[in-house]
């Protein structure tokens, strides 16, 4: 059984192998040819928190892949009414073949895996965001044709999309630059972890605080909401903390000539990336958009290869 509940988790070579394979699965699914790799297989989508393209695109696989998707709101769940995680990990390992969680607390996944007896895929926690990372590096190696000798600059909040890039760029042999104010870093602990896998891979992250800085001569230039979803009471403090921290066409001018652009969505117009430059023709956030399908796709059969499933 295999879990996605932390980038690391992939090791490189299966990396490698998850994008080839949805490289192959956007062909196949753009030409509209049966893929039946999830044929019987039931998959839950149980989400704490609201979605639209991570929720879509893990129903849309797993629909596209032959399997059926179950949605899983957890408000309409007795752990609405205080049944304890591995209670109902239990009963829902039973009845599922695997299960995609959006979830509060990084911890109910961990207990998730422990209890299920299933496949758990991490589709955002507060600790990492690891189907982007997957879906954000398809999408480079589209546009870029490799991802090793890459820099990337990072601008804006260390959070759980930054923390899977970090263990992504140590992976793959991306230079990433975290420009985010005091306070605001990528958790220690997936820093540590990325500098052990770093001396494999060849990437590695630094951490710094002017967004010029990280910018300069930059392949790419990414950024996140300042304000994630459980931070809304932090909003004022935030708002005032990243000022100066935006992707605009003055930060652009500074990156290479041919930088990408890329942010995860949702994106918040004229804050932490200007209308300008998220529909410039530097733009890749829509390419993004749409590989979340194939990268969603392309880890759901990683996570149930050699799985027999309920049905069979």
């Amino acid at each position: 059984m295999k879990s996605l509940l932390s980038l690391a988790d992939l090791p490189r070579d299966d990396l490698e192998a998850v994008l080839s394979r949805a490289a192959a699965l956007k062909g196949a699914i753009r030409a509209r040819k049966s893929v039946t790799t999830l044929d019987g297989r039931v998959i839950g989508i149980l989400f704490e928190k609201p979605s639209t393209r991570t929720r879509t695109s893990f129903e849309t696989a797993t629909l596209r892949l032959g399997g059926s998707p179950v949605y899983l709101s957890a408000g309409e769940l007795q752990l609405s009414r205080g049944e304890p995680i591995r209670d109902t990990a239990r009963i829902l390992g039973g009845y599922l073949d695997a299960i995609v969680a959006r979830v509060f607390s990084h911890d109910t996944l961990m207990q998730f895996r422990e209890s299920s007896g299933v496949p758990v895929v991490n589709a955002l926690s507060d600790l990492e965001h690891p189907t982007q990372a997957v879906s954000d590096l398809l999408t480079i190696k589209e546009a870029k044709g490799r991802l090793r000798g890459l820099t990337m600059a990072y601008i804006g909040d260390g959070n759980n999309v930054c923390n899977s890039l970090v263990l992504a760029a140590a992976l793959t042999g991306i230079e990433l630059r975290v420009a985010c104010p005091a306070g605001y870093e990528p958790n220690g602990g997936v820093l540590a972890r990325a500098k052990s896998l770093g001396g494999k891979g060849g990437g590695r992250t630094t951490v710094m605080r002017e967004p010029e800085e990280a910018a300069s001569g930059a392949d790419l230039l990414y950024t996140d909401v300042w304000v994630s979803m459980g931070d809304e009471a932090e909003r004022e403090k935030r708002m005032k903390d990243f000022r100066g921290y935006q992707v605009n066409a003055a930060l652009l001018k500074l990156a290479k000539r041919d930088a990408r652009v890329m942010h995860c969505l949702p994106a918040h117009r004229g804050l932490e990336i200007t209308d300008e430059v998220i529909e410039g023709r530097r733009s890749i956030v829509w390419e993004q958009g749409e590989n979340k399908l194939y990268g969603a796709a392309a880890v759901l059969e990683w996570a149930l290869r050699g799985s027999r499933g309920r049905g069979r």
